[in-house]
Order: C-alpha cells, then structure tokens, then sequence
C-alpha cells in the first residue's frame, strides 16, 4: 500500500474483516513480526516475558493456511472480526520508516458468541518499492494479563 501511513492501519484491518488473509499476509515484510505481549504495553520485549502471540512470517503463514483449510475444527462455523479504529498516529518518522498507534475496539464473532478486546496497534512500517510493508505489529490490550477467551483470527 502506497501513501499516508496513516492510513495502513484501516487498510490491514478491512483485509482481516474481509477474511483477505492471504493479501495481509502479503503486507509483512519478510522479518516481519505479530507480537501480542502478555503485559501489554508494559512489557519491553517479546523474549523476557511470555507473549499471548510472537510469530514470524512462518508462524504467520501456517496460521493462515490453517485458518483458511475447510477442515480446521476451530472455524465450523467460522469466526469473523470487525475492526473499529480511531485515527491513526504517526509517533516516530525517519528515512524509509514510520512507527503508528492506533486505539482499536476488536470483536470476534464465532456461531452464538462474541469477543470483545481493547487496546493499541502499534505497526512499525518500512518502506519498500511496493509501499508500506510491516516489520512489526504489536497489539497492547487494554486489559492485558487476564484470563482471555481463545482468539481465533488476528486482531
């Protein structure tokens, strides 16, 4: 995706909403990075602390494959998410970089239940010759280190 960073966020979010996975997938760069830290925002690092989710483009991509195979128990019925955002914030810009922060409301729905998370996206973008490509998306939930239902998509 090419133009205002600001922008990305919504764009990667419509992707998942729409169950597009493969094409945000294709929106990591190759050492990019899903971290869902434990602590949330207080946690530093993924490798001190455990991580509710750390996984690089392989880890990325065999749970697309997975979610995206028809026999996957996890997905009879499907799960399906909507995104609600506020704006996104630039918070740091450099030469071919950009780090954003965008507050979220997520909801999973799956059959007769719902999940409903808070929190922060914070993408860390570099610049490539196709635009915008993550290096690293972490999620900081709003209530970080509680008991949490299982999450079946990406948040």
């Amino acid at each position: 995706m090419n133009g205002d960073p600001r922008d990305f966020a919504a764009h990667e979010a419509a992707l998942l909403d729409e169950r597009r996975l493969d094409d945000w997938l294709a929106l990591f760069a190759e050492d990019g990075h899903y971290w869902v830290p434990l602590l949330g925002a207080a946690q530093t690092d993924p490798f001190s602390y455990n991580s509710l989710a750390y996984e690089d483009r392989l880890l990325l991509q065999l749970r697309v494959d997975r979610l995206k195979n028809p026999r996957a128990h996890s997905q009879h019925p499907a799960s399906h998410s909507q995104h609600v955002l506020q704006p996104s914030r630039i918070e740091h810009e450099s030469a071919g970089e950009v780090r954003l922060r965008t507050p979220f409301i997520y909801i999973e729905a799956r059959g007769e239940s719902q999940v409903l998370l808070a929190g922060t996206a914070r993408h860390h973008l570099v610049r490539t010759t196709t635009g915008w490509a993550i290096r690293e998306k972490r999620i900081d939930l709003l209530d970080a280190g509680r008991a949490l239902p299982a999450v079946q998509l990406f948040i």
